[in-house]
C-alpha cells in the first residue's frame, strides 16, 4: 500500500490514494462528501504539457514536454511527446502537485504540498534552481501570460500566493477566506483575472491582478476540485468532483451558464487549443468525457488508466496526456479518434492537480502574419531548410505534417 503521514482536516479538498503494491486503487474521493479515501497523507500531484522553443533558421523548434509530478516519489518525470518517451527524472520537494510552466517555456514551476513550496524548474538543464516558500498546502499553480507572476493556491491556508517571477520570491498574499480551501487556480488569456475554486466553499473566487484583491465570489451549486479557462477567455470550465458534473462560468457577466453531467467523481479538466473541446476525467469510472463546448453535451467517453484524476492537450491539439496514479503511468489519447495509442511508464504515484497548456503562439515561421504570401513563404522556408515538410515536422517536434502546417495557419491569421 501507498502510506503517508499526513493527516487531512476533517473537511478539507484533497484526494486521498490508496493502491496495493499491484499498482491498483483500492477507493478514492474528496474527503469532505466522500467516505471512500486513500489512507494516510493525500496524494494529489500535478503535470502539465510545456512546449520550449528554440530559434532554428526561419522558424522556432518545438521540443514539446509533459512534466508529470510523482507524489510518492517527490520527482518530475519529463516526456518527450514526439517520442512519448521520459527524457529526465528531476527531484523536488515532497508531495509534489500542481505544475505550471511559463509563456515561454523556459521555466516549470512545480507546488510540493508537504514542503509548502515551490520548486522552479530551469527547463533546459531539467534542475532546480529555486525553492520558493508559500503557504500551506500548495495544490494549483499558475503563471500569468506575460510570465511576471506565478499564482500559487494554498488549500489549508486560505489563500493564494502570487509570486514575483524575477525576484523568485512571493510579492502578495490574497485570502480568500478561512475554510474555503482554494485548489484550483487558471489566469485568464488576457491576464486580468485569475480564477480560484474555493473547495470547501461551493464557489469560485476572482482575483483581480492589478490590485491582487478578490473582486467576485461566483456561487456554483456543488464543491469544485479543478478548473480551466478557455483559450478565448469567455469561459470557466469548473469540475464538480463528486457532483459528477462539470460548471460552465461565462467571464464576461461571471455568472453559470450551464451544467454539464459527465461520469463518476470528476476531477481534471483541460480545453483544446481550438476551444471545441473539454476533456474532463472522471476518477471513478477511469474515463475521459469529451465535451463538445457548442452545444455542452458529452460526445464521447475514453477509457484509461487507474486513478486518472487529469488531463492536458499538446499545443497542436493533436493528443491529450492523462496519469494514472495507481497504475504509475500516463495515457496518450489521440485526439481525432477518441482512443489511447500509447501508455508511457513514469514514476511511483503520478496524480494530478492543475493544468497549464503551452500556447501555440510561441512559434515564429519566416512568413509575415497577416499578408497573404504568409503561409507559401514559411512552408518554402522550412521545405528549403529541412528538405522537406516532413523532415521539418520531424524536426521541429510536430507530430505530422498536418500538425505543422496547422501551426503555420494559426501563425499567418
Amino acid at each position: 500500500m501507498i502510506g503517508f503521514d499526513h493527516i487531512a482536516p476533517t473537511i478539507s479538498p484533497v484526494r486521498d490514494i490508496v493502491c496495493d503494491h499491484s499498482g491498483a486503487a483500492s477507493s478514492r474521493g474528496l474527503s469532505m462528501n466522500k467516505t471512500k479515501k486513500r489512507s494516510g497523507r493525500p496524494l494529489a500531484f500535478g503535470f502539465v504539457v510545456a512546449a520550449i522553443a528554440t530559434v532554428s533558421g526561419g522558424a522556432q523548434a518545438w521540443a514539446v514536454n509533459a512534466y508529470i509530478a510523482n507524489g510518492v516519489d517527490g520527482t518530475v518525470s519529463v516526456i518527450d511527446t514526439s517520442s512519448n518517451t521520459v527524457t529526465a527524472t528531476i527531484p523536488v520537494g515532497s508531495g509534489p502537485q500542481g505544475v505550471a510552466v511559463s509563456p515561454d517555456g523556459k521555466t516549470v514551476y512545480v507546488a510540493n504540498v508537504n514542503s509548502n513550496s515551490i520548486s522552479v524548474i530551469d527547463a533546459s538543464s531539467n534542475t532546480v534552481t529555486a525553492t520558493i516558500p508559500v503557504g500551506t498546502y500548495p495544490g494549483g499553480v499558475a503563471v500569468t501570460p506575460d510570465g511576471s507572476k506565478v499564482y500559487v493556491a494554498n488549500a489549508y491556508a486560505g489563500t493564494v500566493s502570487v509570486i514575483n517571477t524575477s525576484s523568485e520570491s512571493v510579492a502578495a498574499t490574497i485570502s480568500v477566506g478561512a475554510g474555503q480551501f482554494p485548489y484550483g487556480v487558471a489566469a485568464t488569456p488576457d491576464g486580468t483575472k485569475v480564477y480560484v475554486n474555493d473547495a470547501g466553499g461551493n464557489a469560485v473566487s476572482v482575483i483581480d491582478t492589478s490590485t491582487n484583491t478578490v473582486t467576485t465570489r461566483i456561487p456554483i451549486a456543488n464543491n469544485s476540485s479543478e478548473l480551466a479557462v478557455s483559450p478565448d477567455g469567455t469561459a470557466v470550465y469548473v469540475s464538480g468532483g463528486p457532483s459528477n458534473d462539470v460548471t460552465v462560468i461565462a467571464t464576461a457577466s461571471n455568472t453559470v451558464t450551464a451544467v454539464i453531467p459527465v461520469g463518476d467523481n470528476v476531477y481534471g479538466v483541460a480545453v483544446s487549443p481550438n476551444g471545441n473541446s473539454v476533456y474532463a476525467v472522471n476518477d471513478y469510472d477511469n474515463t475521459v468525457s469529451v465535451i463538445d463546448t457548442a452545444n455542452n453535451t458529452v460526445t464521447a467517453t475514453i477509457p484509461i488508466g487507474s486513478c486518472a484524476v487529469g488531463v492536458a492537450v499538446t499545443p497542436d491539439g493533436s493528443e491529450a496526456y492523462v496519469p494514472n496514479a495507481c497504475s504509475n503511468n500516463v495515457s496518450v489519447i489521440d485526439t481525432a479518434s477518441n482512443i489511447v495509442i500509447a501508455t508511457i511508464p513514469v514514476g511511483n504515484g503520478p496524480d494530478t492537480f492543475g493544468l497549464f497548456i503551452q500556447p501555440v503562439a510561441l512559434v515564429t515561421f519566416a512568413g509575415t502574419p497577416g499578408k497573404a504570401n504568409c503561409h507559401g513563404k514559411s512552408v518554402s522556408a522550412l521545405a528549403q531548410q529541412y528538405g522537406g515538410l516532413p523532415a521539418a515536422a520531424t524536426a521541429l517536434g510536430y507530430q505530422s505534417v498536418q500538425a505543422l502546417q496547422n501551426a503555420i495557419q494559426t501563425y499567418c491569421q
